[in-house]
């Protein structure tokens, strides 16, 4: 990062690195932001730095403790629940709209998503379950490309944070992530999508999420740490 950029530039630049941090789990639940740490760590002067945390605080991903600066949000079992339901909700709808548009530009943008998700491994190394970071980005762009098709954009907004607020939960579970049916599960999601059917996708939506929590839950996941994880 460089100062030089304008401030609103570099402010939503810190911004994206350390909401990617608390998502891949370099900053830990609960952990204190220290000032000097994200300065050295980000590049970026005090003030950049309070517009990100100010977002990140406003976006969940830190809360702000009066007289004490800044940490990291907390996970908890409550919360993963009623996030996985406000999840299937939401994208239920945003898909519900997509399906109502007919717009055969998306339905090929989705079924291209599936495409490469599919030709991807989800590990780099089976044996260690290390993360592929290619998988994981053709992943979302399958997720996002269910829902693109919404013409509403603050359901789309809302899609897509809440993904990431999920994915936070899902990496800190990876270690003992067991194998599952993940490429039929998108197949079928993918098949009722070009069937128009948006009940049976919300019923897949529900059952593939649900499947991901129960994996989650247990993993003891508030202590755990993400594989690829560094400081």
């Amino acid at each position: 990062m460089k100062e030089k950029v304008s401030g609103l530039t570099l402010a939503s630049s810190v911004y994206d690195a350390i909401r990617l941090d608390i998502i891949e789990g370099r900053r830990r639940p609960g952990e204190k932001l220290q000032f000097d740490f994200l300065r050295s760590r980000y590049a970026a002067g005090i003030s950049p730095i309070r517009e990100a945390l100010s977002r990140l605080d406003a976006d969940g991903w830190v809360v702000r403790e009066e007289q004490k600066g800044f940490r990291v949000a907390e996970i908890s079992r409550d919360e993963l629940l009623e996030l996985v339901r406000t999840r299937v909700l939401i994208e239920g709808l945003a898909v519900r709209e997509a399906i109502a548009a007919q717009d055969v530009e998306f339905e090929e943008q989705l079924v291209l998503a599936f495409h490469r998700l599919s030709k991807e491994n989800r590990y780099l190394r089976e044996e260690t379950r290390e993360r592929n970071p290619e998988w994981e980005k053709r992943h979302r762009a399958f997720h996002m490309a269910l829902v693109a098709g919404c013409k509403l954009k603050w359901i789309l907004r809302s899609c897509e944070h809440l993904f990431d607020l999920a994915e936070r939960y899902r990496l800190l579970a990876a270690a003992v992530y067991p194998q599952r049916k993940e490429k039929a599960e998108h197949r079928e999601i993918l098949d009722a999508y070009l069937a128009g059917d948006a009940d049976q996708i919300q019923v897949l939506l529900s059952a593939h999420y649900q499947t991901t929590v129960d994996i989650i839950l247990q993993s003891r996941f508030e202590t755990a740490t993400p594989i690829d994880a560094e400081s």
